[in-house]
């Protein structure tokens, strides 16, 4: 079975301070948690690459790429340029999803794919056998804070009894509660924004989902 790796997103962070704030969840986290968004594919527009080259981290920076053109559009190439271990690619953008996971492989980056809540699974199947891991989002891509949406964890059962042993991200409305059903559901790797940076005491939010989180994989074990 395999291990539960959190993934705080900065998107619900302090901008201004980023690295502070980075360096404080640091030694609690697996990965850093990017979104980025073009205005286009989803309304908001995020960071820019200088801003996450800042970034100075131990931990691998996962990058969730919510654009039309990942490759056209140097987001690829500058966000691994930038640091990025890991890219992830929406099926719904306007490129070969077989081709961009190609790019971001030669490149040395982890390629990583995901749909929207309401797009069906099967369109994530076909890239199952070539990705790295899998990201389903549980919410609507564009915002932080937005609630839970438990249908999508019947997605993570497909994919976990389908590859037993790809990473299987979750990102949206994750707390301390949600992400036990993310857990049980078979998700590996956790995204928590406003749980995390919404909380005055990171770091106690932070102990407070991995506990969750284990004690979820604990019973899941027990099945």
């Amino acid at each position: 079975m395999l291990p539960i790796r959190i993934a705080p997103s900065i998107l619900s962070a302090d901008r201004s301070n980023l690295q502070q704030e980075v360096r404080l969840i640091e030694p609690y986290a697996d990965y850093i948690h990017i979104d980025i968004m073009d205005g286009k594919f989803v309304p908001p527009v995020t960071f820019r690459p200088e801003e996450i080259k800042a970034i100075h981290t131990k931990l691998p920076k996962d990058v969730h790429l919510m654009v039309e053109y990942p490759e056209k559009d140097g987001y690829i190439d500058s966000f691994i340029d930038a640091g990025a271990a890991i890219i992830t690619i929406h099926t719904e953008c306007k490129e070969d999803t077989h081709g961009l996971i190609r790019c971001i492989k030669k490149k040395g980056a982890k390629a990583a794919v995901t749909i929207r809540p309401k797009t069906p699974i099967a369109e994530l199947e076909p890239y199952l056998d070539t990705a790295d891991m899998v990201l389903i989002m549980s919410v609507e891509p564009g915002y932080s804070g937005q609630a839970f949406m438990p249908a999508v964890l019947e997605k993570v059962r497909r994919i976990r009894k389908l590859k037993p042993e790809l990473d299987i991200e979750i990102d949206g409305g994750i707390n301390a509660v949600t992400i036990m059903d993310a857990v049980r559901a078979g998700a590996n790797v956790i995204v928590a924004a406003s749980a995390i940076f919404g909380r005055k005491d990171r770091i106690k939010a932070m102990q407070e989902l991995r506990s969750a989180a284990k004690g979820a994989l604990k019973n899941r074990r027990k099945r």
